[in-house]
C-alpha cells in the first residue's frame, strides 16, 4: 500500500516517519483558505482535508494520503505566517499579554482507497502552549535565528524558541504539526493488522 504524505514540512516529515518507515512525499497545491462561518476546529479540518483530497485526486490506486495543518488561536484571534519581521516581533507581543497562554490546533485528514473502496478521516487535537515572558531583546535574538517566518504565529516550538515556553497541555507531536498518536490508531485499525 502506497503512503503519502501531502506536505513538504520537515518536521511532519520527521514525525511520520516514527510510524512508518517508507513513504512518498507530494505536496499538495491546495490554497489554504479560511472560512470564518466555521470554528478554528472546524476550520484546520478542512484545511487538511482539502490538502490530503488534493493529493489523492492527483494519484491513483491503493494508497493512503495523509494531510495536516496547523492554526495557532488565542481569544479567537488566529495567528497564521508572518508578513514580515515587524509583524512577527507583534505576534508575539501578543501571545505574550495578559494570560500567556493560547491554543494550538492540529487538523488530519487520511484519505484510503483500498480494491476501490474508499474512507476518509478527518479528526483535530488541541494543545495549549503556555509562554513565559519573553523581553524586546530576547525576541529579536530569536527573529535573527530567521526561523520565525514560515511558522505560524511566527515561532516553533521544536527550535530555539522552546526555551520561551513554559509548558504545554497536550500531545507534543500535535504541537509540531502532525498527531501521530492519531495517525497511528488510523493506520494500525487500516493498515497494521492486516500485514501483521
Amino acid at each position: 500500500m502506497r503512503i503519502i504524505l501531502a506536505s513538504q514540512s520537515p518536521r511532519r516529515k520527521e514525525l511520520l516517519r516514527l510510524i512508518v518507515p517508507k513513504f512518498e512525499i507530494i505536496v499538495s497545491n491546495q490554497k489554504e483558505v479560511l472560512n470564518d462561518t466555521l470554528s478554528v476546529e472546524e476550520q484546520v479540518t478542512e484545511i487538511a482535508y482539502a490538502k490530503a483530497k488534493n493529493v489523492f485526486d492527483r494519484t491513483e490506486g491503493d494508497r493512503i494520503v495523509i494531510g495536516s495543518d496547523t492554526i495557532v488561536t488565542k481569544n479567537g484571534k488566529i495567528y497564521g505566517k508572518p508578513k514580515n519581521r515587524k509583524h512577527a516581533k507583534e505576534m508575539i507581543k501578543e501571545l505574550i499579554t495578559g494570560d500567556k497562554v493560547h491554543e494550538m490546533i492540529t487538523g488530519l485528514s487520511i484519505l484510503l482507497e483500498e480494491k476501490g473502496q474508499l474512507k476518509e478521516y478527518k479528526t483535530y487535537d488541541v494543545v495549549k502552549v503556555y509562554l513565559k515572558d519573553i523581553s524586546d531583546e530576547e525576541i529579536e535574538k530569536w527573529l535573527d535565528t530567521g526561523n520565525a517566518m514560515d511558522k505560524a504565529a511566527a515561532y516553533g516550538i521544536q527550535n530555539e524558541f522552546c526555551v520561551h515556553v513554559e509548558k504545554i497541555e497536550g500531545n507534543y507531536t500535535s504541537a509540531l504539526g502532525l498527531p501521530t498518536h492519531k495517525v497511528y490508531d488510523i493506520l494500525k485499525n487500516n493498515l497494521f493488522t492486516k500485514n501483521g
